[in-house]
Parts: structure tokens; C-alpha cells; sequence
């Protein structure tokens, strides 16, 4: 999913400058004493009505009455307009070839509103809510009020009256045609395509059209374009219109959309469930000190007005307003029961919440040309000619309440590749249709359907949540039973892709497969939606803080994970099951089976041997993601988010017991040689080299020595009361890696590589190096520091024990290239052991 992140600038705060020399006078002057008055222009001349909106005018009545007289364009703006909050949405309608955003796409939001100026003009300002009081009757309103004034971000001349005196008439047909950020592209979005000033010749209004609630402009802007010379940032890319001929034009569609005159109540944000939200500082009289107020964002749910006692008894309603879906005419049809499937599951939460017939999707109606998929009135799956395989849900809501207005799903035409991919990958053991690399249309129309309702979940105002799937014992997962009747996770907002836990012998059905709605989104759902007897947005947040406490602490499996940003095993993406151990090897099992046959299943006539290297590199990235899931373990948490009146802590230690099983894996699984992956049967057909990828992964899994990962070990073990100590940990693991050294075997090349590498890994604790930025990288990870830790003195003392072992061994062995490598990293050790 796309995420669009809000910047807020730091207060800039003047300071006077100190000037050292001739004494001056400093008194306060007033300005006009200085500054050369601008001969004022002559004062702006209102026309009557009858001439500015001619007979020849062509209107169109709706939120703004538009009039189009020759090529200009018109808004009558009645004074019950002013000062109402509208939302502003532009969205991109077409786009230049090889864009990476395209027709359908959000290009800008903001929130605006209209204010008649003191000399004979309207301004638009734009409403940035960041700070609010309370209640507007206490003292601090206007403290609040004073710090938090809208920007101006167009003026315009009135130049009629309304026929009826209550209203204006302004001309904005320049401030359409022209490229005012509110309508158009934000400065990032245009730095990172390249584009600088607008090309007024070549840009113009093609329509505005207005409803009831909404006004609808569609513009064609032309920009002139950077010359690009030299490499660029990964996030600026030029187009390809833009490098030939200097200019690129796109189509915009700005919806102008009337907020609510009285904001829906607003539902407090707990972090212990997962919704998007929205803060702001709230100031009030009784403070004594100010925290930040967050709100979820969802849709308003109403039940109809006849049946509010029936919702309030439990019984199933149906919403005033229901939350429907249109699906873009541009999707191929073979798929479009799929995705209208895939919105229609999440019927069933709704239910939970006390809502039937709550959301549903159907396709668009396209002989109605009295609707537009650009209109912010309408949700639309947008499918977009794209060679990005992926899909995203976002929403558009009102930034007082939360409210959710409209949402526009990315659905990019190559998400099947990697639908198939993964599929072929995780499930292919065990699942026959898995095995060509084009799927038959019933199971890639049941992948596409899955993640319609993971995209969708989001746009109803749900994050990720990467802990569901740790609440799924791992030999559930094999029982053929369960797992069908419950699904591998859950929820559907976490990346639990495909159940490749499951053995071919298992013999699971789809049902046991693929992701669905779960346990946890119907208890979201409920608590997002559902009612709550309460007279304001305080008192609900107080009934609704005890009642997540106790459904919690009732079905734990209810946890709310977060997007898998903290050192917690439980909360991570792409994984299974409650233990990534015993899950992980199940799936390099699974992985080993596709590997024997993965040959077979990517032939195709005409193709040489770049299918299978496609999924083979699928493959290693799968196998990849099991040490991941693992090394998470090592020196982990568990961070649960609990009341304070909660019994237990929120922060526990990953037991012992589990610690050394993730070493035990890493050291069977990955140090020695995953020889499955270079089978003889491979190496003739792959376009890489075995001894670099085997390498590179193993290089990956020697982050367990990161300096990172050892405080964090060292600082894990000091709270736990069964520790895994550092000491022990790094013996672990060195046993694992240098295990030829108590035996008469000849040490391989792989193994060789490897040791060298864990050579290198202890020896940038040792001897820290600052390493320069690389130019162009989007971000460098900065290692903590150990210098001034136990780290050091351990690591120092196992290396001095290490090399007395490796100098044994050397003088021992008969094998010339294992008696070479051993001189060579007791040479590497004694250097590195060395003071500077």
C-alpha cells in the first residue's frame, strides 16, 4: 500500500541580528515611513449580472453554479457557501507513458474554504487543522484562534453580484488554467518527475461540471522539464516525453466536495486496535498539561431512521448509506467477479458491527454519462496499465472527523505476477494447479479475490496488523480440519500470504490455503463501527477503553500486532504460526520439493531458462524471509500494549529455550551449506553464481553478529530470569560455524567463505569503521556503538580462544586449501586483536 506522509514544518523564529559598529537608532518606525508607497490601481469595477453571465452563457447549478461564456469560466458562489469547509480533491486522469502514476490516482488533497476579502474580493483559503480548542466558550479559543490562522491561497475580483444580491460572481479561469498547488501537483511530486513551470500556451480547462454537493474540474496541464544529465535519486525519476521533447502534459480532475456542515462524532484512537487516525493538539481551560487527541478515520454508518430502536436491541440493519464499490470498466472482465467478490467478504464483520448489506461492489455502469469515476462522490477499484505488481488501498476522509468520503483503490495490472509467484513458491507442494506458470483462471481469479478484501480493508480504515498470524498454533496449520474451517490467520490485514506450513501428506483444500477474513477484522469491524451508547467523543472513548480491555483480556488472540516495526517474533510480515522455528522448516521442506521439480513447472515453449530463474531467485528470496522470521527471536520481546489496569507487563523477554532454538536453525539450516539450492541440476541453468548467492545469504544471516543484535542480546539477558547470556549465545554460534575444527574433516569452500565472513563480522566490533554515505541512497544504517560495552571484552576474549583452536587444527590438517584459509584468518585475528 502507498502511504501518504504529512509534513510539518518546524516554527521558524526570528531572531535579531547584532551589528557591531556606529551607534544607530533603533525605535519602532512605522512602516510607511520607509517603504515607498505603491500608487494604488484603479478600484475593481462590478459589473452588473446580465453582463458578465451573458445569454450566451452555459450554466450548470450545483454546489458552485459554473458559467461558461466563450472560453471563460464563472463560479456563483451563494453567501451560504463562505466560510464552509469543502474538500479538494485532484486526482491525475490521464497520465504520460512510463509514468510511475497513473489515470485514477490521487494527485492532491486539501481542505479549503471560501471568505469574502475587504475590497471587493473573494479569497480560498486553505483550512490546516493541527491545534483546536475544547469547546469554543472557554478562554484558550482565543489563544488557539491566534496561532492558528489559514493561509490565503487565491484572490479573486468579484465581478457580478448574484441576480439576487446574495451571492458573487468570481472569474477562475486563470487559477484553473494556471498550476496553484491546491488544484494541482505538490512541489515533491513535481521535483521527483522532473517538471518546473507550467506551460500557460499549452494548458487549459476541458470542463467543469457541478451537482448538488460537488463541482467537477477537469483540466490539461503542460509542464516544461529539467533536463536530466548524470545518474538521479531512486525517488526522481524522468519520463520519457519529458527527456525527448522538454514537456509532458497530463489531465487532472479536481473534485470540489462539500464537507458536512456538523462533523460526525469523531471515535477516540487505542493503539490496541489497529485503525488508521488522525491527531491534533487539543488545548482546553481545565488542562494542566496538553496531550495530542487522535481519532480513527471510517465511513459514517447510519442505521436508517425507522430502525434506530431495532440497531440499539442488536438486530441487523441496514445502513442509511451503504459503502459501495464501482469496479472500473477498464478491468478485464474474466476478473471482475472477483474483485466484487473480494469487497463483498467483508460483509460479514459488518454484520458483527449490526450492520447487514454494509458494503458491496458492482461494476460501473458505463452508458451513464451522467456519472465520472474522477467525481468524489464515487469509490472505484481503478485498474491501471502498469508493470508494478502490486495494489493499494487508500481513502479520502474529513480531516475534523474521520470521516472516510471516497476511496480509490490502485489495482496495478501485474499484481498476478506476483500473485503467481508467491503461490507457485509457497503452495506449489501442495497444490497441483500451482505448477505451470500460467494459473487457471479459477485460482488466479481466487488469489485477485483475496487481496481485493486486504485492500479493501484498508480503505475501511484498517492498518496492517503483522502479529494475527502468531496467534495460529503451528500444527494447526497442518490439521486438515481446523485450518479449513478457521484459515492460517486470523486477520486479512496481515501479509500471511499462502499456508506453506501444510505438507503435501496433510492434504489441505484451498479453504486451508489462501488468506480470508478472520476472527480479528470482524472484531475491528465491531469496535469501529458498532454503537455505543454515549452522549460525546469523551464519554464514548471511556466506555470503549473498558470494553477493549475486557474483550482482550477474554480472546487474546485479538492482539493487535502493529506493522512489525519492533523486535517482537510475533509481529512480522510473510510469516506463520507461533513459531518461526518449527514453521521455517516446514517451509524450506516445502521448498526443497519445489526446487526438485521447478524446472518442469516454469517450462514454456519459446522461454530460455528466464522463467526459472525468476522463481529460482523467488525461491532463495522465500527461503530468505524463513531466517529472518527467525533471527527476529534472538534477543527479541514481546511488546504488548495493555491498560494500566491491566495485570502483566507490556514488555517480556523472548524465552531462553526459543532463543537457542533460532541459533540451532541458523546453524543447520543456513551455516551448513544449503546444498539443495545448487544442486548439479541447477547450476547448468542458472544465470548467477552458486559460491556468490550462497554466500550473500549466509552473509545476510551473519547479521546475528551485528552490533545491534549483541547489546541487544547482552540487554535482553540482563532482564530476563532465565538468560540467554552473550557469552553463551556467541559459543553458539561459533560452535555451529568453526564445528571442523574438533574434527578430522577438510573445511569446503562454502564453509571457507563463511568463516572468513564471521571473521570479518567480529572484527568491525573490535575496530569500528565509519563508513561513507553511498551517493543516491535513500537511507544508511547507522550501527550502534559497542565501544563502551561488554560486547568488546567478549568478543576480544573468544577471538584470542578461537584462534588457539584454528593454530591446532592448522598444524594438523593434511588438506592444502583448509591449511591456507586457517593461516590466513589467524593472520586476520592477530591483526584485528592488535591496539591501533
Amino acid at each position: 500500500m502507498k502511504i501518504n506522509f504529512k509534513v510539518v514544518l518546524p516554527l521558524l523564529v526570528a531572531v535579531p541580528c547584532l551589528v557591531l559598529g556606529q551607534e544607530k537608532d533603533v525605535s519602532v518606525k512605522n512602516p510607511s515611513d520607509t517603504v515607498k508607497k505603491e500608487t494604488p490601481g484603479p478600484p475593481v469595477k462590478i459589473k452588473p449580472y446580465e453582463e458578465v453571465v451573458t445569454d450566451e452563457a452555459v450554466s450548470s447549478p450545483g454546489l458552485f453554479t459554473v458559467h461558461k461564456v466563450k472560453e471563460k469560466y464563472f463560479f456563483e458562489l451563494p453567501d451560504t457557501i463562505m466560510n464552509r469547509e469543502i474538500l479538494a480533491v485532484t486526482r491525475f486522469v490521464k497520465t504520460p507513458g512510463a509514468a510511475t502514476f497513473y489515470g485514477g490516482e490521487l494527485a492532491n488533497q486539501q481542505t479549503v474554504y471560501w471568505e469574502k476579502g475587504p475590497d471587493n474580493n473573494v479569497f480560498l483559503r486553505a483550512s490546516i487543522l493541527v491545534v483546536q480548542s475544547k469547546d469554543s466558550t472557554q478562554a484558550i479559543t482565543r489563544a488557539v484562534k491566534a496561532s492558528s490562522l489559514d493561509p490565503i491561497v487565491a484572490s479573486f475580483d468579484i465581478s457580478a453580484f448574484s441576480k439576487s444580491k446574495n451571492g458573487v460572481v468570481i472569474d477562475v479561469t486563470d487559477f484553473f488554467k494556471g498550476d496553484n498547488q491546491v488544484v494541482s501537483l505538490t512541489p515533491y511530486q513535481k521535483k521527483a518527475i522532473k517538471i518546473t513551470n507550467i506551460a500557460a500556451d499549452k494548458s487549459y480547462i476541458s470542463g467543469i461540471r457541478s451537482f448538488p454537493i460537488n463541482t467537477e474540474v477537469h483540466s490539461v496541464k503542460t509542464f516544461t522539464v529539467t533536463p536530466t544529465t548524470g545518474p538521479y535519486r531512486p525517488t526522481e525519476k524522468p519520463i520519457v516525453a519529458g527527456m525527448e521533447t522538454g514537456f509532458i502534459t497530463m489531465e487532472l480532475n479536481t473534485s470540489f466536495l462539500l464537507l458536512p456542515k456538523t462533523p460526525m462524532q469523531r471515535r477516540y484512537f487505542d493503539k490496541r486496535v489497529g485503525y488508521f487516525a488522525d491527531e491534533l493538539t487539543r488545548f482546553g481551560d481545565e488542562q494542566q498539561s496538553v496531550k495530542p487527541v487522535s481519532h480513527i478515520v471510517r465511513w459514517r454508518l447510519e442505521p436508517k431512521d425507522e430502525d434506530i430502536e431495532k440497531f440499539k436491541k442488536g438486530e441487523l440493519v441496514e445502513p442509511k448509506k451503504p459503502i459501495v464499490y464501482y469496479i472500473d470498466p477498464a478491468t478485464p472482465k474474466k476478473w471482475r467477479k472477483y474483485l466484487i467478490a473480494g469487497v463483498n467478504d467483508w460483509q460479514v464483520a459488518f454484520e458483527q458491527a449490526g450492520f447487514k448489506n454494509a458494503i458491496y461492489a458492482k461494476e460501473w455502469p458505463e452508458n451513464d454519462t451522467t456519472m465520472s469515476m474522477e467525481d468524489a462522490r464515487y469509490s472505484v477499484i481503478r485498474y491501471l496499465a502498469s508493470p508494478v505488481s502490486n495494489a493499494y488501498g487508500p481513502n479520502v476522509h474529513d480531516p475534523r472527523s474521520g470521516e472516510i468520503l471516497e476511496s480509490h483503490i490502485g489495482w496495478y495490472h501485474n499484481i498476478m505476477k506476483i500473485l503467481r509467484n508467491w503461490y507457485m513458491v509457497q503452495a506449489g507442494a501442495i497444490d497441483k494447479r500451482a505448477r505451470k506458470m500460467e494459473f487457471d483462471d479459477e485460482l488466479m481469479g481466487s488469489l485477485i479475490r483475496f487481496v481485493s478484501s486486504h485492500e479493501v480493508g484498508h480503505t475501511l480504515g484498517l492498518r496492517h496488523n503483522m502479529g494475527s498470524s502468531s496467534q495460529t498454533p503451528v500444527e494447526k496449520l497442518r490439521d486438515k480440519s481446523w485450518v479449513e474451517a478457521n484459515g492460517h490467520t486470523v486477520s486479512i490485514m496481515d501479509y500471511a500470504r499462502f499456508n506453506y506450513v501444510a505438507q503435501p501428506e496433510d492434504s489441505i483444500g484451498p479453504k486451508g490455503i489462501y488468506p480470508r477474513i478472520g476472527e480479528y477484522d470482524k472484531w475491528a469491524i465491531e469496535w469501529g463501527y458498532g454503537h455505543v451508547r454515549a452522549k460525546d467523543y469523551d464519554e464514548e472513548r471511556k466506555l470503549l477503553f473498558g470494553m477493549t480491555t475486557k474483550r482482550l483480556a477474554d480472546n487474546p488472540k485479538l492482539w493487535f500486532g502493529g506493522e512489525g516495526s519492533l523486535q517482537d517474533p510475533r509481529s512480522q510480515s510473510e510469516d506463520l504460526g507461533d513459531n518461526s522455528m518449527k514453521a521455517s522448516e516446514y517451509g524450506i521442506r516445502n521448498l526443497k520439493r519445489v526446487m526438485a521439480n521447478l524446472e518442469e513447472w516454469t517450462r514454456e515453449e519459446g522461454d530460455t531458462y528466464d522463467n526459472f530463474n525468476e522463481l529460482y531467485g523467488e525461491v532463495t528470496t522465500q527461503y530468505q524471509r524463513y531466517i529472518y522470521h527467525v533471527m527476529k527471536n534472538i534477543g527479541g520481546v514481546y511488546f504488548t500494549n495493555k491498560s494500566s489496569m491491566e495485570p502483566g507487563d507490556q514488555v517480556e523477554i523472548v524465552e531462553r529455550s526459543k532463543q537457542k532454538e533460532a541459533v540451532d536453525f541458523l546453524i543447520k539450516q543456513v551455516f551448513v551449506t544449503p546444498d539443495w539450492l545448487i544442486s548439479e541440476d541447477v547450476l547448468g541453468k542458472l544465470n548467477e553464481w552458486p559460491v556468490k548467492k550462497i554466500s550473500s545469504l549466509q552473509e545476510a544471516a551473519l547479521r546475528c553478529l551485528s552490533p545491534g543484535m549483541l547489546l541487544m542480546i547482552i540487554e535482553s539477558a540482563e532482564r530476563s530470569s532465565d538468560p540467554y547470556t552473550l557469552t553463551e549465545y556467541l559459543n553458539d554460534v561459533t560452535e555451529g560455524i568453526w564445528s571442523e575444527l574438533d574434527t578430522k574433516e577438510s573445511i569446503t569452500l562454502y564453509r571457507r567463505n563463511l568463516q572468513k565472513m564471521y571473521i570479518t563480522s567480529l572484527s568491525a566490533i573490535i575496530k569500528p569503521e565509519t563508513k561513507p554515505a553511498t551517493p543516491g541512497a535513500m537511507f544508511t544504517i547507522i550501527e550502534p556503538t559497542t565501544v563502551n560495552s561488554d560486547v568488546q571484552s567478549i568478543v576480544r576474549h573468544l577471538l584470542h580462544n578461537l584462534k588457539r583452536r584454528i593454530e591446532k587444527k592448522a598444524s594438523k590438517t593434511k588438506d592444502e586449501l583448509t591449511r591456507y584459509h586457517l593461516e590466513d584468518v589467524t593472520l586476520r585475528i592477530t591483526n584485528v586483536l592488535k591496539d591501533k
